[in-house]
């Protein structure tokens, strides 16, 4: 009987403490912080520029292969960290990017045009 109670005890906490965790957003955010480097030191990746939405403060690049996100070649839009980045770029443009998942979202931090 002691033995159902304990663990039914036990069972009823981690139920209780898991949303609180979950909610928290730290949970292992102290591992994937080590194991990340800084924009400046990571290799930019090839695109092309194939949207630029202002308003939303997003770019949409077709892109190769994105190495420190795991990604393969393709076109998708991301957020970019600072909105003078859409001025410098149109439609069309080749460009250098760095990008990296910044809570949660895919944003670019590092923009150049190609040469």
């Amino acid at each position: 009987m002691k033995t159902s109670l304990l663990v039914a005890t036990l069972g009823l906490f981690a139920l209780t403490s898991t949303p609180a965790l979950a909610q928290s957003g730290h949970h292992g955010q102290h591992v994937a912080a080590a194991n990340v480097a800084p924009a400046s030191a990571m290799k930019m990746s090839d695109g092309t520029v194939r949207k630029v939405d202002k308003a939303a403060g997003k770019i949409t690049i077709a892109h190769g292969p994105l190495e420190n996100l795991g990604m393969p070649a393709m076109t998708m839009a991301f957020r970019v960290g600072d909105a003078a980045m859409l001025d410098k770029v149109k439609a069309g443009d080749k460009i250098r990017f760095v990008a990296e998942r910044v809570d949660g979202v895919f944003s670019v931090k590092q923009l150049e045009m190609a040469q």
